[in-house]
């Protein structure tokens, strides 16, 4: 137990002492052994990350414009998805995610980006499966529905049928776009609307970092191969990369509901009616 004397400006709060208990002292101990034994303490750092951890558990604050996005904290596969089996290598997968942040895509703009990503809820883990990054040429006529097209490929790839769409700005018309496009294509596919509030750079960090900071952030041979490790290394929270349209991509498929994973594919179980209309 550590008290600190402070001196307050507010008058009635003069002369108090603050008590400050972290979760485990210096010597490596629970506080409260009973309550939080070291077991749920890990469980607990693994699921809020290194920085959150540090100030909600062990009351030493870690400014947000000092965290780093590491590649190196990365786990690289090249396993890949069998739907046979609803699994990564020996991993079981439960669930996955298709989420689109859209751009117009231009060269000299920002890059419209799809990603895919796998989910082990039991281990808590995050498969960064595949990423497109989507450029269409400066004089396309018709760069949403072409960018539609691509997206349906995408999908199409790796036997999928739902994707997330942001909405912002001018994702605000693609879904119905989305839906037309598959439409004459002979697709049937889901279209869920996402509309983001909040600052970018927060969803980014909170999103990312605590998976990626207790090692749950996996990602497949092609993605690390694409421009979005790059994006890792350049990141900062303060803002100011020149290019983070992958990362916010990934963390918008890291907060959405992903769609649950059965062996033998994507979807709800398969329900079977039997025939009971019948006389003994």
């Amino acid at each position: 137990m550590v008290y600190k004397k402070f001196t307050f400006s507010t008058p009635f709060l003069r002369g108090y002492k603050q008590l400050r208990i972290p979760i485990v002292d210096n010597d490596g101990n629970p506080a409260w052994p009973d309550v939080f034994p070291m077991e749920k303490i890990e469980e607990l750092r693994q699921t809020v990350g290194a920085r959150h951890f540090s100030a909600q558990m062990m009351l030493n604050y870690v400014a947000a414009d000092r965290t780093r996005l590491d590649p190196g904290a990365l786990h690289v596969y090249d396993h890949e998805f069998d739907v046979r089996t609803g699994r990564i290598g020996d991993v079981i997968i439960t669930g996955a995610a298709v989420y689109w942040d859209p751009a117009g895509g231009r060269a000299r703009g920002d890059a419209s980006v799809c990603v895919l990503i796998y989910r082990d809820d039991k281990n808590r883990r995050v498969f960064v499966h595949d990423i497109m990054y989507m450029i269409v040429d400066d004089n396309d006529l018709h760069p949403l529905g072409h960018q539609c097209d691509q997206v349906l490929d995408f999908l199409g790839r790796h036997g999928l049928r739902r994707v997330a769409v942001e909405t912002n700005g001018i994702g605000n018309a693609l879904p119905e776009i989305m839906r037309d496009t598959a439409k004459r294509r002979g697709m049937a596919i889901h279209v869920t609307k996402v509309t983001n509030s909040q600052n970018k750079e927060t969803r980014i960090l909170d999103a990312i970092e605590p998976i990626l900071s207790t090692g749950r952030l996996y990602m497949h041979n092609r993605v690390r191969t694409s421009l979005l490790c790059a994006e890792m290394m350049e990141w900062t929270p303060i803002g100011g990369a020149v290019h983070d349209d992958g990362l916010d991509a990934l963390a918008g498929a890291i907060r959405i509901t992903p769609a649950p994973v059965h062996a033998g594919g994507i979807g709800p179980p398969r329900v079977y009616n039997a025939t009971t209309n019948f006389k003994i």
